[in-house]
């Protein structure tokens, strides 16, 4: 499908490829999935701001290059502009045209003016969607002329009788218009606002926009969509195989690139850092998790932090993580003389809620991070903090990975919440990923919950740091009720402990929560993860709907079954 090849397309074009640091505009010197979501977003703008701009002026210096030759042709390049402005009205049959509500194209309303915003709009230039769409073509010579279905909005200055000309220029380039509605514009000096949805071969679409481009009659033409989804719309995996393609967005956390890391000075920690990172970047789905042969030094590394969460688990972790650790001791997981193993690790998450690990060589992006929960993958690193520093790291571990976050994850409850912030996250905007990251830090990572009264712990930053810990759970910090839509725009506190941590009543009402909230993005699609194919699925079709709601009606009716059977008498 050509949409998804463009949005690919999109994600490879605006690809973070500057490292992680204050050089570039990091805004700490401590790496945070909340100060990655933000970088990320700045560094894509810019990014961005520089594509379109060579984009435009490449595309500017071709139109000039056509002119010079049609002109020594002996050719009018002006001639189909000339004609197009004749202002001869056409009838159009009223049945054509529907009028409708304001709220109707409220969604593309938004759109452009967010656009006008951010600079993207400029009627003498190409816009981001066609400088998408462009690129995504470049490589193959059968889809500049394949039909695609498009939604294009056009703002009138001169009313209705500039429709007539609108449709006869999508006549000439050989479109059909499948619906056509307008509405009163409520900007200052427009008449109308024209939403046309048609079929129309690629190359000629981005032909009709520029010649628009060309009337004053026209104040701005924005192409929305193709084949009903948005070129622009970040791109996401649909199966946990496409994990692999997110690879070149992984960002390797190299301690010589900061004096105050523990192992700054320590070659032999650098060399093995980077040996179990190679392993990690040569993990492709389906394969064994690769076993790691873990040193003496790294053992008892381990043991020093195990002893002290056995110490401090009973009295502050909440009753989840307590039941989970005990069956990772039952089952000899848990010992404290050595690492597990992100390979067994992953069969018990498997067989108690369906979670499984991936080996991941350091920081992922945090769309490329959130985005893996959503097929109730975790990707864990395998790597071990320095012997110097037993009880902080700078970066998450795999002792951060396996003591923090394993045991809730084989929590049914807890999985859920997780999956669902992954799934949430999948097509979100830039922004929308800064919120569901801190909303992620402020629960995943360092959430306090209620249990009989009390205060205790859940995050997984709290349940490996047990400095942090006993400062979250003293009354020296704030402690709020958690509501996703305050705590998705609380600052940050990367340098000391945090001043405020969100305190859930239970992991059953943060779901709720946090699904009321979700329900309020901006993604114009909704989306589920299929157990049975182990696919995400875009709800964007009455004929999905229909299918997801006949398997709902199966389970509904083994259900139903169940009861019954359960009243029978004896």
């Amino acid at each position: 499908m050509m949409a998804v090849a463009a949005a690919q397309k999109n994600r490879e074009m605006f690809a973070i490829k500057k490292s992680y640091s204050i050089e570039n505009g990091y805004p700490s010197r401590r790496r945070s999935l909340v100060d990655d979501a933000r970088f990320e977003t700045i560094v894509v703008k810019q990014t961005k701001q520089s594509v379109l701009e060579e984009a435009r002026q490449k595309a500017n210096e071709d139109e000039s290059l056509e002119s010079c030759v049609l002109q020594a042709q002996g050719e009018n390049p002006s001639q189909e502009k000339i004609e197009f402005e004749n202002n001869e009205n056409i009838e159009i049959p009223h049945d054509e045209v529907e009028e409708f509500e304001v709220e109707n194209l409220e969604s593309e309303r938004n759109y452009i003016e967010d656009q006008q915003e951010n600079g993207s709009i400029d009627d003498f230039g190409l816009t981001e969607d066609e400088v998408v769409l462009q690129n995504a073509v470049s490589d193959s010579p059968d889809a500049e002329n394949e039909l695609i279905r498009a939604a294009l909005v056009v703002r009138l200055k001169d009313g209705m009788s500039s429709l007539g000309r609108i449709l006869k220029a999508i006549e000439n380039y050989h479109g059909i218009v499948l619906h056509l509605e307008s509405r009163p514009s409520q900007d200052e000096g427009m008449q109308h606002d024209i939403l046309i949805k048609l079929d129309m071969t690629r190359v000629n679409i981005l032909q009709l926009i520029r010649s628009l481009r060309q009337s004053a009659s026209f104040a701005g033409i924005n192409l929305l969509s193709e084949d009903n989804i948005s070129v622009k719309a970040p791109w996401f995996p649909k199966h946990a195989s496409e994990l692999d393609s997110c690879n070149h967005l992984m960002t390797k956390y190299e301690p010589e690139l900061d004096m105050n890391h523990p192992g700054f000075a320590d070659k032999v920690y650098r060399q093995r850092r980077k040996e179990i990172a190679e392993i990690a970047f040569g993990y492709k789905f389906g394969d064994p998790i690769p076993r790691i042969s873990y040193t003496d030094v790294e053992n008892k590394t381990w043991r020093s932090v195990f002893r002290t969460v056995l110490d401090l688990m009973p009295k502050h972790a909440c009753m989840e993580y307590r039941l989970v650790f005990k069956k990772l001791q039952d089952e000899k997981i848990f010992v404290e003389d050595r690492i597990p193993q992100l390979e067994e690790m992953s069969a018990f998450l498997r067989r108690n809620t369906g979670f499984t690990l991936r080996p991941a060589a350091g920081l992922l992006t945090a769309r490329d991070f959130l985005a893996s929960l959503a097929f109730r993958i975790f990707q864990s690193t395998q790597y071990v903090r320095h012997v110097n520093s037993p009880y902080h790291t700078p970066e998450p571990d795999c002792i951060h990975e396996l003591l923090g976050h394993m045991p809730l994850l084989a929590d049914p409850s807890f999985a859920q919440f997780s999956q669902e912030i992954g799934l949430a996250s999948l097509g979100a905007s830039d922004e929308e990923i800064e919120k569901l990251s801190t909303v992620y830090w402020f629960t995943v990572e360092f959430g306090l919950c209620k249990e009989q009264g009390k205060i205790k712990a859940y995050g997984a930053g709290l349940l490996s740091s047990y400095g942090e810990l006993l400062h979250a759970i003293s009354e020296k910090p704030e402690h709020r009720a958690f509501e996703p839509a305050s705590t998705a725009v609380q600052p940050y506190q990367d340098q000391n402990y945090q001043p405020i941590y969100y305190v859930a009543e239970s992991f059953e009402d943060a779901k709720e929560k946090f699904r009321r909230w979700v329900s309020t993005m901006s993604r114009p699609f909704e989306v589920r993860f299929n157990p049975h194919t182990e696919r995400v699925e875009v709800l964007d079709s009455i004929d999905k709907l229909e299918s997801v709601i006949t398997q709902l009606n199966t389970e509904i009716l083994h259900l139903n079954n169940a009861v019954q059977k359960l009243k029978r008498p004896f």
